[in-house]
């Protein structure tokens, strides 16, 4: 039977932990339990609200709306709160004190992140071959040595520049925001018969390019709504993937901030412990000292021009693959 009492996060749920409980996880009885979050929202907890100051970042001396939580893993979750509810389709909520207490939370996201690149890079005819020489390098992780390739052939241009010819739409699993989609398909413009390694690089490129244009497409949305968002901030697997980062500051435009432990869920399921237990007046002030900051990614604004033609691409791809669809659906 469900109960009727609800609860803000952090909230101090009954006396504690009981008997049986804390025999089970090793813990001391009567220790605080805290009202819970969704996983991907304690992740937001535990990396927006860190504090920023003298990092000279747009949201610093800004309240934290200005800020939008990106947990980036096998799937994506865009996180934005606002002071008052913010309604857009495509983008779930507004959800009062869903994350932060007294604020109200917007929700985008991507169905297939981290999943797709995997499915991309392993699907390639030439992941053999990526294999076995990222493994000759002391065995180093792949997308390290994708990395280091793409550098390796980009020559005198901008890395990103590599893809001026090849483009992804990533709703290999369907659009969850801001389209609402299901039924979109992943679409490949600019394949050729080359099958070798500088092939699997490019079209891994272009698979992160197509997620980071696929968040500018959550964020343009957002703002368009009403919120005003300054600076990311990411957590999650894919953060750790210093391509993945530097392409979502580029695409963009915005700085984005990294949290000093990637495991940032687990920073907010301790902040909210941390309120329940007493230590902290309120679940801002637990965000702000228990969030901290590790590096700082700032966008390349020179290279704003070629990406703006990319997004203008990445729109075109979803606009012609409804029109096939309209014209198939005519037979």
């Amino acid at each position: 039977v469900l109960g009727n009492q609800i609860l803000s996060p952090g909230a101090s749920v009954g006396n504690g932990l009981t008997p049986e409980a804390a025999k089970d996880l090793g813990l001391v009885e009567g220790t605080a339990v805290a009202a819970s979050l969704i996983d991907a929202h304690a992740g937001g907890l535990g990396v927006i609200g860190a504090d920023v100051k003298g990092h000279n970042l747009p949201c610093e001396n800004h309240p934290v709306t200005s800020r939008l939580a990106v947990i980036c893993g096998t799937s994506s979750c865009h996180m934005g709160i606002s002071d008052a509810p913010i309604f857009m389709p495509g983008v779930w909520g507004p959800y009062y004190s869903a994350m932060v207490p007294g604020f109200w939370l917007n929700e985008g996201g991507q169905s297939a992140t981290g999943k797709l690149i995997d499915h991309v890079v392993r699907g390639h005819v030439a992941f053999p071959e990526l294999q076995a020489k990222a493994a000759a390098r002391s065995a180093q992780n792949i997308y390290t040595y994708l990395n280091s390739h793409l550098d390796l052939i980009k020559k005198s241009l901008p890395v990103g520049f590599l893809t001026v010819d090849l483009h992804v739409w990533p709703d290999f699993h369907g659009n969850r925001s801001p389209l609402a989609d299901l039924t979109l398909k992943g679409m490949v413009v600019g394949l050729t018969l080359y099958q070798g390694l500088d092939e699997l690089a490019l079209i891994y490129l272009a698979t992160i390019q197509a997620i980071a244009l696929g968040t500018r497409h959550i964020l343009e949305t957002m703002q368009f709504a009403g919120h005003h968002i300054s600076t990311l901030f990411l957590c999650g697997g894919l953060s750790k993937n210093p391509l993945f980062v530097q392409m979502h500051a580029d695409i963009t435009g915005k700085p984005i901030v990294l949290s000093k432990e990637v495991e940032s869920v687990l920073v907010g399921a301790a902040i909210l412990g941390a309120c329940a237990s007493g230590d902290f007046a309120s679940v801002q002030e637990a965000m702000e000292r228990m969030g901290k900051i590790g590096e700082i990614v700032q966008p390349n604004h020179r290279d704003k021009r070629f990406y703006d033609k990319k997004y203008e691409v990445f729109l075109k791809l979803v606009e012609h693959q409804r029109e096939y669809k309209a014209i198939m659906q005519g037979v």
